[in-house]
């Protein structure tokens, strides 16, 4: 098993402390659902950083990138409902990332996550990109682990959304290492070494990588979910 299509959009945010109750609510209960009602959204999950400091980071599995810049996505986007029109300035920290996946192997969804987020340094994207396929499918089978999963972004060619301008500017992370797994420590174990900043720079990647670590919080498909519950945040 692998990822659920040949396009991802990747975000992480913070969530403020006094936001988190109704947020998890209108994700799981309305945003989730509307979202996965759109052609091509194949799965959907959310997950949390571990020290309750409300960082999040979501994940959409798609059909392909093409999607991205479907008329149905980009009506959602500018046609937000009134609850997602009260939540989007909690998305503190915003950033998007509208992704081709380059590879991938395993499970998309397990107990835990880790994300890397980096860029390769001037002339070395053909060697980061060799250096990092060379480590999914290893990753994938290693005790306490179940999958990675290497993605780049490639904005689509639309205009800024309704939701975007909401929300304020959203910043872009360039590649994405997904690394899944059942054992919490095991990734952190990977993040110390494999991918450890110093492992990172000699494989070509540019300075400032940034790893985080995250649990599942909810994961679905566009046949686990119900017709969403619209209209709640203006109440």
């Amino acid at each position: 098993m692998a990822l659920l299509g040949a396009g991802v959009l990747g975000m992480w945010w913070n969530v403020p402390a006094e936001a988190w109750s109704e947020f998890e609510d209108w994700h799981a209960h309305e945003h989730f659902p509307e979202r996965l009602s759109i052609p091509g959204f194949r799965r959907a999950s959310r997950w949390t950083s571990t020290d309750g400091a409300g960082d999040t980071f979501v994940l959409y599995e798609l059909e392909d990138h093409a999607i991205l810049s479907s008329p149905p996505y980009v009506d959602h986007l500018n046609a937000p409902t009134p609850w997602s029109t009260k939540m989007m300035p909690h998305h503190r920290g915003m950033v998007r990332s509208q992704c081709r996946v380059l590879e991938t192997c395993g499970a998309g969804v397990a107990a835990h996550a880790l994300t890397l987020r980096l860029s390769p340094a001037a002339g070395r994207e053909t060697a980061l990109r060799a250096a990092l396929a060379s480590l999914i499918a290893p990753l994938a089978t290693r005790p306490g682990l179940t999958g990675a999963h290497l993605v780049r972004h490639e904005r689509p060619p639309i205009a800024s959304t309704t939701e975007q301008r909401i929300r304020g500017n959203d910043r872009e992370a360039d590649w994405v290492l997904v690394v899944t797994g059942y054992d919490a420590a095991a990734l952190e174990a990977l993040a110390s070494a494999e991918l450890s900043d110093r492992a990172l720079l000699a494989a070509g990647a540019a300075p400032g990588s940034v790893a985080d670590l995250y649990r599942l919080a909810y994961s679905a498909t566009p046949s686990d979910v119900a017709a969403p519950v619209r209209g709640r945040g203006a109440q």
